[in-house]
């Protein structure tokens, strides 16, 4: 059975736009969707550089817990390090949905909690699915990037 999922990629060092790139390859799903791509300034953690950010639109039939480990194995292949908590890194890939379920393990929170409050995660699933409906919140990502009190520079500097 095929599940609809979106990810969520960010990288602030190295060449960027590569890791984005080399994530969606290793990632290797059905991509339904991508959209472009956006530099956002870093939030909570900002002595560090720009990211580039970007949310995929995939299918898989992996269950979510797999499908984090394979997520995670991915961030590791392309040098990602967990130092700083919210730090500088490679590649993230956060599992942001999961077909419209809700999920909370010690290791795996779907919808990703911090969704509503992040611009560089909102504008990017806004361009690709804009009337997708947060299945707790019951709001469209279109209502939720309204409502976002994130105030914080997101710019789109390539399409998809």
């Amino acid at each position: 059975m095929r599940n609809g999922i979106f990810l969520g990629l960010g990288s602030n060092i190295g060449d960027r736009a590569a890791y984005l790139k080399d994530a969606i390859k290793l990632i290797g799903l059905p991509v339904v969707a991508m959209s472009s791509v956006y530099e956002s300034e870093p939030v909570d953690y900002l002595n560090q550089p720009w990211f580039l950010n970007q949310v995929l639109q995939c299918e898989t039939s992996f269950h979510p817990l797999k499908l984090l480990g394979e997520c995670q194995k991915v961030e590791k292949e392309l040098g990602r390090t967990r130092e700083i908590s919210k730090g500088p890194r490679t590649i993230d890939i956060d599992l942001l949905f999961y077909n419209d379920e809700i999920i909370s393990t010690p290791d795996l929170t779907i919808p990703h909690a911090a969704i509503p409050q992040r611009k560089f995660v909102l504008i990017p699933l806004n361009e690709i699915a804009p009337d997708f409906v947060h299945p707790q919140l019951n709001l469209t990502i279109r209502e939720l990037l309204e409502r976002c009190p994130d105030n914080s520079v997101v710019k789109r500097i390539a399409a998809s």
